[in-house]
């Protein structure tokens, strides 16, 4: 077995190491970590200093661990999840909820669902603080880049706990303007003289989300990447797209077209890492969330 000569590494340096890990890159662990670039330089050259081992190969790409380094990363991921629970256990379960919680999202929901959601959460536990991601690809939960994710999809691999959120509804929408302008929509063959909005093709990060292929359509003549943009086009009459049913209340002057011969349903996955099972407050801040986006789909839909 390899002995570390000198010192013991010092938490603060360890936390460096998993912020440099997960991020690899100094800038981005520093801004998680609130310490500029050069203090996290250090800590990390502290650390292999003491520990007498290279931990990262470092590259115009970024930090990446080197063989030591996902050795130590193990081991420090056990003492991070140790200090969890324990945290955890002293406060004990019937007391509000505090700390930090980030939870990645697809931007659909992350616009349109979880900012009401959360913050009644919040408000129900002022000592907490929530981070929403929102980005338009999966998350990885081994690199910690968030606790807990929503998917549209259930991931096939890794060591994550999956659980089913909800069925939410899309249809095919338009803005009145555009009806006006360009004329009714009445049956599918009336969409090939539409313009379409859609996400941009390949960047489609899950086939849950390709609704205009699945309806043979193949030219989007404004594409995004985010569900916001293109619900913004659709808003401002620069098309026609398919839209989430709960976004819909947010915006008047928008209407479903074709809601008979198009109508899709999906869901959405809570993902957390399996070695959250113990941690009661993500146990409990899971269970909240569930029961919100649940509730708050049901009460957009039906405005709808």
């Amino acid at each position: 077995m390899q002995k570390w000569p000198g010192m013991e590494p010092h938490w603060d340096d360890l936390k460096c190491f998993l912020a440099v890990a997960r991020g690899e890159s100094l800038s981005r662990a520093g801004r998680v970590l609130r310490l500029d670039a050069a203090t996290v330089g250090r800590r990390i050259g502290r650390l292999e200093r003491d520990m007498d081992v290279v931990l990262f190969t470092k590259s115009p790409q970024g930090y990446a661990l080197t063989g030591e380094g996902q050795r130590l990363l193990a081991h420090v991921l056990r003492a991070e999840q140790a200090m969890a629970e324990a945290v955890d256990d002293m406060a004990g379960q019937g007391s509000a909820l505090s700390g930090q919680i980030r939870l990645g999202a697809p931007d659909g929901a992350a616009n349109f669902l979880l900012p009401q959601v959360c913050a009644q959460i919040v408000e129900d536990n002022p000592d907490l603080e929530v981070q929403i991601v929102a980005l338009p690809r999966v998350f990885n939960l081994s690199k910690r880049e968030a606790d807990m994710a929503i998917g549209v999809s259930p991931p096939s691999a890794g060591r994550l706990l999956v659980s089913k959120l909800t069925d939410y509804r899309l249809h095919l929408a338009a803005s009145d303007m555009y009806l006006r302008r360009h004329g009714p929509v009445n049956r599918l063959a009336d969409l090939k003289g539409h313009r379409m909005i859609g996400y941009i093709p390949d960047m489609i990060f899950d086939a849950e989300l390709d609704y205009l292929g699945e309806l043979g359509i193949e030219r989007v003549a404004l594409a995004s990447n985010s569900v916001s943009v293109q619900f913004n086009w659709i808003r401002q009459g620069g098309g026609l797209g398919v839209v989430h049913d709960f976004a819909l209340p947010s915006a008047s002057g928008i209407r479903k077209v074709l809601t008979r011969e198009v109508s899709l349903t999906r869901s959405f996955y809570l993902i957390r890492h399996e070695d959250d099972r113990r941690v009661e407050r993500l146990n409990r801040f899971a269970a909240l969330l569930s029961e919100g986006v649940r509730r708050e789909v049901a009460r957009l839909e039906r405005l709808t």
